[in-house]
């Protein structure tokens, strides 16, 4: 039997981290993350978000990020997977959705197309949006200045925070989690979400 693939997406500083990293130890789970959770990802995360000298444009971006995930979905997880391992990712096709297509404004018809081919048939059983303002985010967290995508504006993390909620609202099989509260109700919240799953 397959494993179970869950996703936790949310805002940087949304504490999306820390709670996939909590549920893949407790669960036994293979925990991945994106961008840059391979080799080949390690040098694609440097050009997606670390060298902000280089200027890029958003479909510049949006196209790294998914080659990053076409490798990473066909060397990792998908394997991990079909071996009957659960695999909690740290973001997932849903990320370049929200944050290149609401927050950059690349075209979303045209992203979903090419995120098609990235990911072939590989989809989450459950993807576990933890929503919180931008303002709160920044309060948890130093935003790093030297980060392309942390060091956006308000408006730009704001734009990404209603782009999840609109997909959590029109697609299948996602559960939003209020992360304005404590670590452990996250948590709660999480658990009795997933202990309907078929673990």
């Amino acid at each position: 039997m397959a494993g179970l693939f869950v996703v936790f997406e949310g805002i940087d500083g949304s504490g999306k981290s820390t709670q996939a990293s909590r549920v893949a130890h407790q669960r036994g789970g293979l925990f991945v993350f994106e961008p840059g959770d391979t080799p080949m990802g390690v040098d694609l995360r440097h050009w997606i978000l670390e060298a902000v000298t280089t200027p890029m444009t958003p479909a510049t971006e949006a196209l790294l990020l998914l080659a990053d995930r076409s490798h990473h979905v066909h060397s990792v997880i998908e394997p991990a997977l079909s071996s009957g391992r659960h695999v909690i990712g740290d973001r997932f096709y849903a990320s370049t959705l929200a944050y290149q297509g609401y927050g950059r404004g690349v075209d979303l018809g045209e992203l979903r197309a090419a995120t098609l081919l990235a990911i072939g048939g590989c989809r989450p059983d459950l993807t576990i949006l933890i929503d919180l303002s931008p303002e709160v985010a920044n309060d948890r967290r130093a935003r790093d200045q030297g980060d392309r995508i942390e060091s956006a504006n308000l408006e730009f993390h704001d734009r990404v925070r209603q782009g999840y909620l609109e997909l959590a609202r029109t697609e299948a099989d996602w559960f939003v989690v209020d992360g304005a509260g404590s670590a452990p109700e996250v948590a709660a919240d999480i658990d009795e979400r997933l202990s309907q799953l078929p673990w």
